[in-house]
């Protein structure tokens, strides 16, 4: 082999390579200068679309809103306050009740036995006591009587007419029938006090009687019956169902201690409502008031327990369930508000893009508040009338040209358009 003629043909080929790698670099590098993180800078490639919002300004409200559960007003367990055989279940399970409506009645015949016999002696010690008066008055009359005659024997015993025997006689007659009429007094008061007790016996049989007929003691919904008609039930003992007060009606929850302080104050000024839907229907709201703040917070989980009170007119709020709960505490009038999706995240902090008249952004830090609904509220850093990204962040470096993806034009970029929709 000639190498003398080879090695020119191989510096060559080396040569060609070279130049094919350093073209293909400089490719590389004008590609990664024009990729996602430099696209729509000035002078580089086409604006960045993205969607945008006007900064807006309006009364926010101020609220907390958390997980309660729905607690009756009051339960009542009722029992027999009598024993005997149920004979009758004057409800179904579950009706809605008023107070006084008759719920249970109990085997009345032996009460009715009671009744009538404490009936009976209390006529006995009331004729008692008309038969004490009665002697009381003959024996006053005699007794009188006695005294005269005993004063006219003294009389004829003094002139000698009579003996002193005879005149000693009436006086003895006299004293004794002023015992009797002491006597006569004491059986009258001995009858009115069995009277007294015969009255109480009466009253007694007669409350015993009414328990046979269980009325309901509140307005409520009734639970389930636990001694069926015909069994017999002992006093006091047996829980024959449970009543609950389900209007009105509570809502206990728990909130953060830090906002015990803001809620005292509120609270100070006006009521707070309090708004309570369930879980599985969120349109569906409830309207109450605070009522309770409990007297300690908890140390465990660092909240403190709190009650409003509904009305709950359409049963709507059942006991026991769980519910979403918000608690109005103010009004932040003239508040400055953006979509939630406007504000993003960096090293610095919080941070919005905001569109420019230029149709250039500008990343600028805020200082965000309250959040509602699907609003942030800006406490600083945004100005009303303002434009702002709310998607399409991630291409955007300061300075990048945008390009609204909305059909309409807005006449000023950096002036209000609306809130606008992706293409």
């Amino acid at each position: 082999m000639n190498m003398s003629k080879t090695f020119p043909q191989f510096a060559v080929a080396t040569l060609t390579f070279a130049l094919v790698l350093a073209t293909s670099g400089c490719t590389n590098s004008s590609a990664k200068a024009g990729g996602p993180g430099g696209r729509g800078r000035p002078g580089e490639g086409g604006p960045v679309p993205v969607v945008v919002a006007m900064v807006s300004q309006r009364d926010v409200p101020i609220n907390v809103d958390v997980i309660g559960n729905v607690e009756a007003y009051s339960t009542i367990t009722v029992k027999a306050q009598v024993g005997g055989e149920l004979t009758k279940v004057s409800f179904h399970e579950g009706d809605f009740v008023k107070k006084g409506d008759l719920l249970f009645t109990i085997d009345e015949r032996p009460f009715q036995a009671a009744l009538a016999q404490a009936q009976a002696n209390l006529a006995r010690d009331t004729a008692a006591l008309g038969q004490a008066q009665a002697n009381l008055a003959r024996d006053i009359a005699n007794e009188k009587y006695a005294q005269d005659q005993a004063s006219r024997y003294r009389g004829l015993f003094d002139q000698g007419v009579v003996s002193r025997e005879q005149a000693d006689q009436m006086r003895s007659s006299a004293d004794a029938l002023s015992q009797t009429v002491l006597a006569d007094k004491a059986a009258i008061e001995s009858a009115r006090a069995q009277i007294v007790a015969s009255k109480a016996a009466e009253d007694t049989a007669t409350v015993q009687m009414s328990y046979t007929a269980i009325r309901s003691p509140i307005d409520g919904r009734t639970g389930s019956i636990a001694v069926k008609q015909g069994n017999v039930v002992a006093a006091n003992t047996s829980d024959l169902m449970t009543i609950t007060e389900v209007s009105p009606i509570y809502v206990t929850f728990s909130v953060p201690e830090a906002q015990l302080g803001d809620i005292k104050r509120y609270m100070g000024q006006s009521q707070l409502p309090v708004h309570a839907a369930p879980q599985a229907d969120a349109t569906t709201q409830e309207s109450g008031v605070l009522t309770f703040i409990d007297n300690s917070v908890d140390a465990t989980t660092g909240t403190i327990k709190l009650k409003g009170t509904f009305q709950n007119a359409a049963n709507r709020l059942w006991p026991g369930e769980f519910v979403r709960v918000t608690l109005g505490l103010t009004t932040r009038p003239h508040a400055t508000v953006v979509p939630n999706q406007a504000v993003q995240t960096g090293q610095d902090g919080q941070f919005v893009y905001v569109v420019k008249g230029d149709r250039t952004v500008e990343m600028r830090p805020v200082v965000t508040g309250t959040r509602v609904d699907q609003e942030l509220v800006i406490d600083r850093g945004l100005q009303p009338g303002e434009t702002v990204v709310t998607e399409g962040q991630l291409r955007l470096t300061p300075g990048s040209h945008v390009q609204v993806q909305d059909n309409r034009e807005s006449p000023a970029v950096g002036g209000s358009p609306p809130p606008t929709k992706a293409s």
